[in-house]
């Protein structure tokens, strides 16, 4: 976790404990402070799950440091190109750990989710109480049918681990995803969206 200007952004560093490889999902903050937390594992890859400056601020420096392949969607442009372009349903690998790729548009084109064995890690897609901020109805609606349609199957025990703040649990998402659908809101809903009070 990372302060950039007042906005606290979430990076995270996933270690097979058997290989000890080793995955950084974002690069928001002090690329020095990143580099520090890999030390004493393997890096193989560096995810990015969207293409906002407050997750990328470290991106040129950790990967110049790393020199490991960058994976991404091909609707979000980084600072340099990835290595490897994601899409909805492929697989990343590292040691005898399995993220499954989710593509969930609608905080932007080409938002990425990363899902193994009950961790989710969502981005800007879903956070406690809420989805991701939306510019427009339209990304609401879409980002609403992603979470709906790629991340509200999971197992309810499912730990949601966002781009921003603490983590949440997806039976309590769940429930408050339900309660906001059964009512009616304003047509031109967006921005930041609460479901319980929104």
């Amino acid at each position: 976790m990372d302060v950039i200007g007042g906005i606290v952004s979430n990076a995270y560093l996933l270690v097979c404990q058997k290989s000890n490889d080793s995955v950084l999902v974002d690069t928001p903050g002090d690329a020095g402070k990143l580099l520090e937390q890999l030390q004493g594992t393997n890096p193989r890859y560096i995810l990015i799950t969207h293409n906002h400056f407050d997750h990328l601020m470290a991106f040129s420096g950790v990967r110049s440091q790393l020199q490991v392949p960058v994976a991404a969607h091909p609707l979000d442009a980084l600072p340099s190109p990835p290595d490897i372009l994601l899409t909805d349903g492929d697989t990343i690998s590292f040691g005898n750990v399995t993220l499954k790729v989710l593509h969930t548009p609608g905080h932007t084109s080409g938002s990425l989710c990363f899902y193994t064995d009950k961790y989710l890690i969502s981005g800007d897609t879903l956070f406690p109480s809420g989805p991701g901020k939306t510019g427009s109805p339209d990304a609401l609606k879409q980002i609403i049918k992603s979470i709906t349609d790629k991340i509200l199957p999971l197992p309810d025990d499912t730990q949601v681990f966002s781009g921003h703040g603490d983590p949440t649990v997806l039976k309590k998402e769940k429930e408050e995803i339900a309660l906001f659908k059964s009512r009616s809101h304003d047509p031109n809903l967006c921005g930041d969206v609460l479901w319980l009070s929104s």
